[in-house]
């Protein structure tokens, strides 16, 4: 059976398209740099411009996954459209031009679908955290295969979010930074002290920061799905990478390696949102999946 999934997120917009049967089989994914997000930390609106962007690359990911012959679409909208005052405009043009319905779920929603996403494929015995960096939240996820979740939790920190409220300055300044620690110190502290309670074997991250700063270390030229898919980030590869981007202007980060050009004026907050995060769990790595919420959304809707 193929089916799609489409995930609406703060800063893209992502499709997968897949053979299913009680198992994921020819994955394919396609992702469009759409940022939904831009504007609604601050004013609590999505733009026209932004409706009108992101309603463009919906209906040609309709149309892909009609080409492919896809059985059902399913769409979720995440961080950007739960907060905006005008997710009904989005959700009413969405069933009205690209024939799809939305359905905007709530953060320890978008926790769980990461979790089923993730142990579809995992290996790894014992209790795993999951690390979902968005553009507009971060979601914890800890459990395993045989208990499944035993604590999630999404805070409002995301590359999108933090971009627009610290970074002012082309290169980061230093100030901005340490503003950006103080804030996401604040905001997750609470959630990092009840993690630290837990015998944490694994950490995983999932999600366009973590998927990205894996090419960037790998120096690729072209995303690969396989070689970015199992590959181990170390915290040594993240502070350095976050270092040589604290001295780059944002053109220069568009020539990076393994960055996608539309992703290089927020890439320096997720960075520093990953590296803090590891630093406070005192994690020496983290592992990165290519399966995540996309097919947990497909695994949800098909378990029965």
């Amino acid at each position: 059976m193929k089916l799609a999934s489409i995930d609406i997120g703060t800063n893209s917009m992502r499709l997968l398209i897949t053979d299913y049967e009680n198992g994921f089989s020819k994955r394919k994914k396609y992702t469009n740099i759409t940022r939904i997000g831009r504007g609604v930390d601050e004013f609590g609106y999505i733009s026209k411009e932004a409706i009108d962007r992101n309603i463009h690359a919906l209906k040609e990911f309709v149309e892909i996954a009609k080409h492919e012959d896809c059985e059902e679409i399913y769409v979720m909208g995440t961080s950007a459209l739960r907060d905006s005052k005008n997710k009904e405009e989005f959700i009413e043009r969405a069933k009205n031009e690209a024939g799809v319905n939305v359905d905007i779920i709530s953060g320890n929603d978008e926790a769980s679908l990461g979790f089923y996403g993730v142990t579809a494929d995992l290996k790894e015995e014992g209790q795993v955290l999951i690390l979902d960096i968005g553009g507009g939240s971060t979601e914890f996820i800890l459990g395993d295969k045989t208990g499944g979740i035993v604590f999630s939790k999404s805070e409002n920190i995301g590359s999108v979010r933090l971009t627009e409220k610290f970074i002012k300055s082309d290169p980061v300044d230093e100030i901005e930074l340490e503003n950006m620690d103080a804030y996401i110190k604040a905001v997750t502290e609470n959630t990092i002290s009840i993690l630290k309670t837990y015998p944490i074997t694994k950490l995983i991250g999932i999600g366009g920061t973590a998927t990205t700063i894996s090419a960037m270390v790998q120096q690729l030229d072209v995303y690969d799905m396989e070689k970015v898919h199992q590959s181990l980030v170390m915290y040594e590869e993240v502070e350095a990478i976050f270092k040589d981007l604290k001295y780059k202007t944002l053109d220069e980060k568009r020539m990076i390696k393994g960055l996608q050009p539309q992703r290089a004026d927020v890439i320096t907050a997720g960075v520093n949102i990953l590296k803090n995060l590891m630093s406070y769990l005192e994690m020496k790595d983290i592992l990165i999946s290519e399966y995540d919420n996309l097919e947990g959304l497909v695994y949800t809707k098909n378990k029965n």
